[in-house]
C-alpha cells in the first residue's frame, strides 16, 4: 500500500472565518501572542502498490472531490510503502 497525505487549506485571499473564531478563542484563554489561525482539512488516502499514475490520480481526486479549486489549495505527500 502507498499512503498519500493530503492537506487542503483556504487560499490566502479567502477570509478564514473559522480560523478567526479560533484565534479569538485563544485570546480569551489568555494566549494573546496568537496572531493568526488558518483552519484546513487533512486526508489520508491509501492506494494499491500497482497504481500507475499515482500523482495524476491524487490530483484528480483533490480537484474533483477534496478541494474546491475556487477557494482552496492543496498539497500532498507521498509517504511510500506502508504495511
Amino acid at each position: 500500500m502507498i499512503l498519500v497525505k493530503v492537506y487542503v487549506m483556504l487560499k490566502d485571499s479567502v477570509v478564514d472565518v473559522q480560523g478567526e473564531a479560533i484565534k479569538d478563542a485563544t485570546h480569551t484563554m489568555s494566549y494573546e501572542n496568537v496572531s493568526e489561525v488558518r483552519m484546513g482539512k487533512y486526508f489520508e488516502i491509501k492506494f494499491d502498490n500497482n497504481s500507475n499514475d499515482l500523482e495524476k490520480d491524487v490530483d484528480e481526486i483533490c480537484d474533483g472531490l477534496l478541494a474546491n479549486p475556487n477557494i482552496e489549495s492543496y498539497r500532498y505527500e507521498i509517504v511510500g510503502d506502508i504495511q
